[in-house]
């Protein structure tokens, strides 16, 4: 997926720094300016999909000259980062079209809630309309891609249930194309028109979770100066895609039952009851019956969102997928730059012949590490001997496995513990990026750690 870009103006070099840091770290593509003129001359040339404003800017340091200048960020949602005695001016910048503010210090956890959502809304438009160029029904169908018998039973049964509203779980190994899947079923539907929400139920703090779902009034909390919109209300007419929804807390488990039950919900601090009509499509990598079994998950809810499942399969048990994979992958990145790309057959079979533990979002990472240094648009063994000397394969990370008579649970909390480490020491103590090597959430990451007291 493409990154989203941000644009973040702020005087102070420090704050730029690390601001900027923490945001690439969240994937985004981040672009720093220390001046009004300075961001304007920036967008010529960076297409921001979002601006982080300080409103005490130089040369003048007037949050007036600030709030004026608003109208050159027009079609972006703009983002007010203030001190506390600045509120008021913030207040007023947000009735002038500025999409909130944020106070300083800045909590980093707020701070990504508030940027997701502001980009989730909108781009909503912009992916529905690069939804619906991806062709008529027969081909918005293709979006999931092979010739295996698993791919052919996946697009079969997509075509059947995407015009239904039948809730849907799309199961199965991180990286096999679970998002693509959903995206598919609703682009598909009568309600292709209407907006298609994401919400990582792992990647929002349990704490924000239901005022990111539900909304809250003003008033609710400490810090609601006004009325927010939650991701439910954005998705009515439309779908709700709950991505990894067996890392869901428990609490929450209860009031999206009630949601599910009864089609109403309550913002966070209303009295004011609200009525939506969705489609429900989950989507996680855990085994949601064993989470019953646990405790961890509720079985109520299990047999709510359950309707039809759908499975995917690891790309190593499809490996007959990969060259029609590779073609779509080229095709895709030729049209993103001037030159002609091929593999040669020696190169397709190198692709073939890998295991791919990380599926699908591995394969398509690898192809563009490549092609990124293929000078004359023909991928040879060549190219893939300089990143893989000696074309040697890429393999999961090697784990000794516990050999002592310990009981089979011990035995795997050290296993975790390990491979913990491993991914911790790898990425420098960077949490997001070991959680990403290990293919779970980065608040599943957080929750082993503190469970094993790492």
């Amino acid at each position: 997926m493409t990154q989203n870009k941000i644009l973040l103006v702020d005087d102070e070099p420090a704050f730029r720094e690390l601001a900027s840091r923490w945001l690439a770290n969240q994937d985004y593509h981040v672009k720093t300016a220390g001046s009004l003129d300075e961001a304007r001359s920036t967008l010529a040339s960076f297409d921001a999909d979002l601006v982080l404003l300080d409103l005490s800017m130089p040369p003048h340091f007037d949050p007036q000259v600030t709030l004026n200048a608003m109208d050159d960020f027009a079609g972006r949602p703009v983002i007010i980062i203030t001190g506390h005695a600045d509120r008021d001016l913030a207040l007023k910048a947000i009735e002038l079209g500025a999409w909130d503010f944020i106070a300083k210090p800045i909590d980093p956890d707020m701070l990504a809630v508030v940027v997701r959502r502001a980009i989730t809304k909108t781009t909503l438009e912009r992916e529905l309309t690069e939804l619906k160029q991806a062709g008529n029904s027969a081909q918005g169908a293709s979006a999931y891609i092979g010739h295996s018998m698993s791919s052919q039973k996946v697009r079969a049964l997509v075509e059947r249930i995407a015009p239904t509203d039948v809730r849907v779980l799309v199961t199965g190994p991180s990286g096999t194309g679970k998002e693509v899947i959903s995206r598919t079923l609703h682009d598909l539907s009568h309600r292709a028109a209407k907006p298609f929400v994401s919400v990582h139920c792992g990647a929002i703090p349990a704490d924000l979770l239901e005022s990111e779902l539900f909304g809250y009034v003003k008033g609710a909390f400490t810090g609601a100066e006004k009325d927010k919109v939650g991701l439910l209300s954005l998705a009515d007419s439309g779908t709700l895609f709950l991505d990894e929804i067996g890392e869901m807390p428990l609490a929450m488990q209860v009031k999206l039952l009630r949601v599910l039950q009864e089609g109403t919900f309550f913002p966070v601090g209303g009295r004011e009851q609200k009525h939506i009509d969705i489609r429900v499509i989950s989507a996680t990598n855990a085994d949601l019956l064993e989470k019953v079994r646990e405790g961890s998950f509720r079985e109520d809810l299990y047999y709510r969102i359950k309707g039809v499942n759908i499975e995917t399969q690891a790309l190593s048990e499809r490996l007959e997928d990969v060259p029609v994979l590779l073609q779509s992958f080229l095709q895709r990145l030729q049209s993103q730059q001037t030159k002609q790309l091929q593999l040669s057959p020696e190169a397709v079979q190198w692709f073939r012949d890998q295991p791919w533990p990380g599926n699908v979002r591995e394969l398509k990472n690898t192809l563009e590490s490549v092609a990124s240094i293929c000078p004359q648009g023909r991928i040879t063994m060549e190219d893939i001997q300089l990143l893989y000397p000696n074309g040697e394969k890429i393999r999961p990370t090697s784990v000794n496995l516990p050999t002592s008579d310990a009981s089979l649970d011990e035995q795997v909390r050290d296993l975790e513990i390990r491979l913990i480490t491993q991914a911790l020491e790898k990425n420098q103590g960077n949490r997001t990026q070991a959680a990403k090597q290990l293919g779970i959430s980065r608040q599943g990451l957080i929750k082993k750690i503190e469970r094993y007291g790492l």
